[in-house]
């Protein structure tokens, strides 16, 4: 397994950027080499998604899609029992339509996790609900503590999900459990989400939970820098275009990975028996 042994081009700047941030952590390789743990602290509010949250968040992930990092670890402040316990209802009350359209001008939070280059991991260490559910769901893998509850509560409001909600969560779970999900605002364990295919593992606790996520995570930084982002574009993209475009446009990521130097060291490394060193070029 080649992980990679010199200093992430990029992590000061991540560090950096969230050195100044009251509720977003960030830090590089501390448990695996090339991999960035991001973490919302916002403990007094279990992680609730607020302005200064959503602004905090997508400038250190700014930084992330600019540096060297491999893969991404998303998760909530262990203290806050909760990965985000949703948004902060509070913004709502007096918004208008026109706030609200000006508030969910693109990229969001949801947009900008959706759209990094590398794969982004949701730890999910406690309670993922409305927003943080739509958080959990732009991420690429989500692996979650079994006192998880998940769901889209905002039906009891009298609104609905607006932050990708109403479109990840059928591609995930299908229609009808989307429907029943969305529609009943249900709260379901960390279990029931594993069986429908909105969470992909469950453990029992933090430690299980760490064990999961960064051995996953170190798998993954062992891998093509290109042939990470070139993948994870590919099978985004099958839930974006039909069948048909979808199988082009595999073929064509595929076809520009040969002209990497990646390519040729994996390749190499293949008849040479040894682990490859990956630039990511």
């Amino acid at each position: 397994m080649s992980l990679p042994e010199s200093p992430v081009d990029g992590a000061e700047s991540i560090e950096d950027a969230a050195v100044d941030c009251e509720t977003v952590h960030a830090s590089v390789g501390d448990r695996v080499p090339g991999v960035a743990t991001v973490t919302l602290d916002r403990p007094d509010a279990r992680n609730a998604l607020n302005a200064q949250v959503r602004a905090e968040l997508k400038d250190v992930l700014a930084a992330v899609a600019e540096s060297d990092v491999r893969v991404v670890v998303l998760t909530g402040a262990d203290e806050a029992e909760a990965f985000v316990a949703g948004a902060d209802v509070g913004e709502f009350r007096d918004r208008s339509a026109l706030d609200q359209r000006e508030a969910s001008s693109r990229p969001r939070v949801y947009e900008v996790v959706d759209d990094l280059p590398q794969p982004v991991i949701g730890r999910l260490n406690g309670h993922a609900l409305g927003g943080g559910c739509e958080l959990a769901q732009a991420c690429d893998v989500r692996i979650a503590h079994e006192r998880a509850k998940i769901g889209q509560p905002e039906i009891n409001l009298g609104i609905m999900p607006g932050g990708g909600g109403t479109q990840r969560l059928p591609r995930l779970v299908g229609e009808g459990q989307a429907m029943r999900l969305i529609l009943s605002g249900e709260l379901i364990d960390a279990e029931e989400a594993h069986e429908i295919g909105l969470v992909d593992d469950v453990c029992a606790d933090s430690e299980a939970l760490d064990e999961a996520v960064y051995d996953l995570a170190e798998s993954m930084a062992s891998k093509s820098p290109v042939a990470l982002e070139f993948a994870k574009k590919s099978v985004k993209a099958a839930s974006r275009m039909d069948l048909e475009q979808g199988i082009e446009y595999e073929a064509e990521l595929f076809a520009q990975l040969f002209a990497t130097a990646d390519k040729d060291e994996g390749i190499d490394a293949f008849f040479e028996d040894r682990d490859p060193e990956w630039n990511g070029r």
